[in-house]
């Protein structure tokens, strides 16, 4: 047999086993969803420190397209890395090293959405009952950068506190499928690569009898109460026993169960289990080795059993989650706090009934100042100050207003009337627009901010009835209230008396208690309100 053939059968039944170093067979197969890594081993002078790869992906014999890199796709030394690989990446790839070129066809497989395992991406072990069970969860190319490794038999985690291998006798219920995941992380995402083995526990042929379970186990137990420890065998030979080494002689609490199955006709065996029940658990059985030893023929097989006192609850990981679950919670209400403030106070407010206009003698709640030059363009607002505005904080909120047009005594002089009605008003409604500030409406807002500012006896509400985006029109001195907020009027969307403007606004309003008797959520869908009386 010619050297030639001896390297060719060296990587086909050496390297293609290992496909974490080099793949050589035509056809790969790889998991969707997963991240694939692909070397490129051509041969062993490319290794030098300047060799270049260059990779292709073949659309049909006419069309190569080189393979750039990207987040998802890397190149890492002579490998390239999908992160992860997709059903879009499946086809043809080679890799190029000089005037040397190899070619792999890619089949990507769907996932399975209901396992964590694929079918047909199984390593079969086929072991003998009794026989050495060996799993170990181990990658030579992703094991390194995995930041942790988890065994799963069934898609059910493996008893054990990060249990990455499995060494043992084998016995029949070890068969099942086992599935080693590394949890990998990239470019701020998390990833799982899988490997799975197929177990299958086959009858041995000599029928030797064997202990289930691990040989050293540590059992902890409680003062005071019962403990069981059991022992079971499955016993290939009548002549075969299983037995424990701590027999109640001199211990009271000690009592040995046997039990035993009915054999099978066919196959003979008999499944035999021995209880030790410890009732109760005292100070002497406490850190002390309970042997369990099954009799053959052949060598003897023990099981042991270390009995030690039961420690205190893990009460910080319980105090942890407390502490975050509640902090969770706090900071969740905190900010549903803010977010619905206005409603709580609302709520609050008639919850105690709270009135702030029992005693401080003014008349008014509000003076509304509006432009009153009654022009075309202008007309919106005017129907604003003159029927929306009275029509829900008077009729349907209970609120008393002072509207210059209908509440002035004709024949007066103007001047002092608006300086009278101000001093009578908890508030000052100020309806913005561009047009605002004209000579009619200059000296409301200078008597209201004069009561504002120097007297501080009443509070400025501003309300932006349309659009403005320069307020420099309006005096400096109005930067100097505590709080400068603005309501904006969006027409149709504001209408609804629970709508978030008239919360607002009821929310900067003084506190007041009222019968409210509603027909309608909408001021304009009642021709008429019944007039609201203060209780």
């Amino acid at each position: 047999m010619s050297l030639r053939v001896l390297v060719m059968l060296f990587f086909i039944f050496v390297v293609q086993s290992t496909p974490e170093l080099c793949i050589f067979r035509g056809y790969i197969a790889a998991l969707e969803g997963e991240p694939y890594h692909l070397r490129c081993c051509l041969s062993t002078d490319h290794y030098q420190r300047n060799h270049i790869v260059r990779w292709s992906k073949h659309y049909g014999p006419n069309r190569t397209v080189a393979v750039n890199s990207s987040d998802r796709i890397i190149f890492k030394d002579d490998a390239i890395e999908f992160w992860p690989i997709k059903m879009t990446d499946e086809g043809t790839y080679s890799c190029a090293v000089g005037n040397q070129e190899h070619q792999w066809n890619i089949i990507v497989t769907k996932r399975s959405e209901h396992d964590c395992f694929h079918p047909n991406y199984l390593i079969t072990r086929e072991v003998e009952v009794a026989k050495s069970l060996s799993i170990n969860c181990t990658h030579d190319y992703y094991q390194k950068v995995a930041y942790n490794i988890s065994l799963f038999k069934d898609c059910s985690p493996v008893p054990g506190n990060h249990k990455t291998y499995i060494l043992k006798n084998a016995v029949l219920n070890d068969t099942g499928n086992y599935t080693c995941i590394f949890f990998l992380y990239k470019n701020g995402r998390s990833f799982n690569v899988t490997k799975t083995f197929s177990v299958k526990i086959k009858d041995s042929q000599d029928k030797i009898s064997t202990l289930y379970g691990n040989s050293i186990n540590y059992v902890e137990a409680e003062l005071g109460k019962e403990k069981i420890l059991n022992c079971t065998a499955l016993l290939m030979d009548s002549s075969d026993m299983i037995y424990w080494d701590k027999e109640p002689n001199n211990a009271t609490n000690i009592i040995i169960d046997k039990k035993k199955s009915t054999p099978s006709n066919s196959s003979g065996m008999l499944y035999v289990s021995n209880l030790l029940k410890i009732k109760p658990v005292k100070e002497e059985n406490l850190n002390v080795w309970y042997n369990c030893t099954l009799i053959t023929t052949r060598d003897p097989e023990t099981i042991h059993f270390f009995l030690k006192k039961k420690g205190p609850a893990d009460v910080s990981r319980h105090i942890f989650i407390i502490v975050l679950v509640s902090s969770a919670a706090i900071i969740f209400l905190v900010i549903m706090c803010i977010i619905y403030r206005v409603d709580i106070m609302l709520c609050y407010r008639d919850l105690i009934r709270r009135d702030e206009t029992l005693t401080d003698g003014k008349e008014y709640d509000a003076f509304v100042s509006y432009l009153k030059d009654c022009r075309p363009d202008n007309g919106d607002e005017h129907k604003f100050a003159l029927e929306i505005l009275p029509g829900a904080l008077e009729k349907h909120f209970g609120y008393k207003l002072c509207i210059f047009e209908r509440d002035i005594i004709p024949g007066g002089a103007i001047v002092d009337d608006i300086d009278s009605l101000i001093k009578k008003s908890r508030r000052l409604i100020i309806v913005l627009s561009e047009n605002y500030m004209s000579d009619k409406v200059r000296y409301e807002l200078e008597s209201g901010l004069h009561e504002a500012l120097v007297e501080r006896k009443i509070k400025i509400i501003l309300i932006e009835f349309t659009p403005i985006s320069n307020f420099t029109f309006l005096p400096q001195s109005l930067k100097l209230l505590k709080s400068h907020r603005i309501l904006k009027w969006k027409a149709d969307k504001s209408l609804p008396y629970n709508s978030r403007f008239w919360k607002n606004l009821r929310y900067l309003m003084p506190a007041k208690t009222a019968k409210s008797i509603v027909f309608s959520s909408h001021p304009l869908r009642n021709e008429s309100l019944p007039v609201l009386s203060k209780v």
